[in-house]
């Protein structure tokens, strides 16, 4: 007969309670399910290794994140990415609908750069504060607050540009 420890009962209530919101906010990160699911799965192993180090156990949600965004760095950081020879004007775009529909809003937002994607994601999907962000992304308050306006400024430009037939371009 096996016997949980207490630690065990806990990470897996922990695991339980906040798995689909931290594939949500991998899927966000990433754009691809199966490498959400490695990112979360990968999460929860280190976040089992170093259990003992949780210092709120009453909000790890932070903790989880903080482990996610460093996974996901690190698929970057050994990622090889394929480089073509062709011509930048011989790539063709798909063309996009004039209207914004679900999926051309996960599109855009999907195209943001990392930098405003990422605190635009803790705010929206994760309800963290402007304070809460600044202090995952370790940056001040003001920049959070720049970021989250240039995303939203972003986003809005690119809905409003099929209306002036100027091109979407999201930076």
């Amino acid at each position: 007969m096996f016997f949980k420890s207490s630690a065990q009962r806990e990470f897996e209530q922990v695991v339980r309670a906040w798995s689909a919101e931290l594939y949500r906010f991998a899927w966000w990160l990433s754009r691809d399910r199966f490498l959400a699911d490695e990112l979360v799965q990968e999460t929860f192993a280190r976040a089992w290794r170093a259990w003992d180090q949780l210092q709120d156990p009453a909000n790890p949600k932070p903790w989880l994140i903080s482990i996610l965004r460093n996974e996901h760095a690190r698929h970057h950081a050994r990622k090889q990415f394929d480089y073509s020879d062709e011509a930048p004007e011989a790539l063709s775009l798909p063309a996009v609908d004039d209207h914004a529909t679900q999926y051309e809003m996960e599109n855009l937002i999907g195209s943001l750069p990392l930098s405003l994607r990422e605190p635009f994601l803790l705010q929206t999907l994760g309800g963290y504060s402007c304070a809460e962000i600044a202090a995952e992304l370790q940056t001040s308050e003001g920049a959070v607050m720049v970021r989250l306006t240039r995303a939203r400024k972003a986003l809005q430009e690119a809905l409003i540009a099929p209306a002036s037939g100027r091109h979407r371009k999201l930076s």
